[in-house]
């Protein structure tokens, strides 16, 4: 954590702006940290809604003395893979699910979302996934279950027969898609009530204006995610060039 870990004290400011409902980048200003710090630091201990300080200080010191107890076997050799920090690794992942949350997604669904992402394999078991986040193997089965259900990742069986839960090149863009078109169906929905108010009274006016809006925001979503479907099967090296050009062709 940039600055080191967070005091008793600096956790307690925290609770006293979130009581005062401060935006959490005023929080870190006035605690010279990084937004992610203080943003991180509430989601992940109860949300702005159940964080308390003393609370969350003794689970912080809790989650340090299982860590340095006993890593999850395997971990340590994945974390240090092309000379990695291991500790870094650990907390770019709390850093990646805490923005999973703040999209909506329940912690233990993020955690999980986090790990597949920022494995190299792009791929884990519900073990490796237990192990790796140290809950029980139900926790994972109902994150995978939501996971799933929402297109964000995939099931395959591997050499061994074990089922391996996968985020491969499509599956953003699969997610993408489905994103536009339940944005487009809200749309469709608004449009229907323009008869039911009656098309000449004020409601009914909004509503068609919300359809129209939605329209464009679902049809140009689908159509940048077409245009740009490539760059998730770029190279990094080839990646910047691949990104420019796709955005001049939607432009054209």
């Amino acid at each position: 954590m940039p600055g080191g870990r967070l005091t008793q004290q600096e956790r307690q400011q925290i609770a006293l702006g979130v009581a005062d409902g401060l935006a959490y980048a005023e929080i870190a200003r006035r605690l010279d940290r990084p937004t992610s710090t203080v943003t991180r630091e509430v989601m992940r201990n109860g949300g702005p809604a159940a964080y308390r300080a003393d609370l969350a200080h003794r689970a912080t010191e809790r989650r340090t003395h299982r860590r340095r107890k006993a890593a999850p076997r395997g971990s340590e050799a994945s974390a240090h893979a092309h000379g990695r920090d291991a500790e870094a690794v650990r907390e770019y992942e709390e850093v990646f699910a805490t923005v999973f949350m703040q999209s909506g997604l329940p912690r233990m669904t993020a955690r999980v979302l986090a790990g597949l992402y920022t494995t190299d394999a792009g791929s884990l078991t519900a073990a490796e996934l237990s192990a790796s986040l140290q809950v029980s193997p139900a926790s994972i089965s109902k994150a995978i279950t939501f996971l799933e259900s929402q297109g964000l990742i995939r099931r395959e069986r591997d050499e061994r027969r074990r089922e391996r839960y996968v985020v491969d090149d499509d599956v953003l863009y699969q997610s993408t898609m489905a994103s536009a078109r339940a944005t487009a169906h809200l749309g469709e929905v608004a449009r229907q009530g323009v008869t039911v108010l009656g098309p000449d009274s004020p409601a009914a006016a909004r509503l068609e204006n919300i359809a129209r809006f939605i329209d464009f925001v679902s049809e140009s979503i689908a159509r940048a995610a077409d245009q740009a479907r490539e760059i998730l099967h770029t190279k990094p090296e080839a990646a910047s060039g691949t990104a420019s050009e796709a955005v001049s062709d939607g432009a054209t």
